[in-house]
């Protein structure tokens, strides 16, 4: 089992940045691929950013060259760097990893809300 907890969500301007922290716990080392997703109200989870243990990052065409994901394995934790955000990027921000055993588990955090203002 994996526990993931995000934080560092809140309200920033139009323009602004912000950095969401993704803190992982339980049995951890099965994990091949981490990152994160959001859901903005009325609409589908959609990906934001992957990583792969082998150090693949794959973004969404709509952050791509704004938010940076990176890990710090002796932390436990991944990172989100948005910046030059826009309003449509509010939404409730989830932590996701995925184990190579165990059926290819998946695993979600509670989520983090971002609020962008115009």
């Amino acid at each position: 089992q994996v526990q993931l907890v995000e934080s560092g969500g809140g309200l920033v301007q139009a323009g602004g940045s912000l950095s969401l922290s993704c803190a992982a716990s339980g049995i951890i080392a099965s994990i091949d691929l981490t990152g994160w997703y959001r859901q903005a109200p009325g609409k589908q989870r959609e990906l934001v950013a992957l990583t792969t243990s082998a150090g693949i990052i794959t973004y969404a065409d709509s952050v791509k060259g704004r938010f940076t994901v990176s890990r710090d394995s002796a932390k436990n934790t991944v990172y989100l760097q948005m910046s030059s955000l826009k309003p449509e990027d509010t939404a409730v921000y989830y932590c996701y990893a995925r184990s190579r055993v165990g059926g290819g588990a998946v695993y979600w955090g509670k989520g983090t809300l971002v609020t962008v203002s115009s």
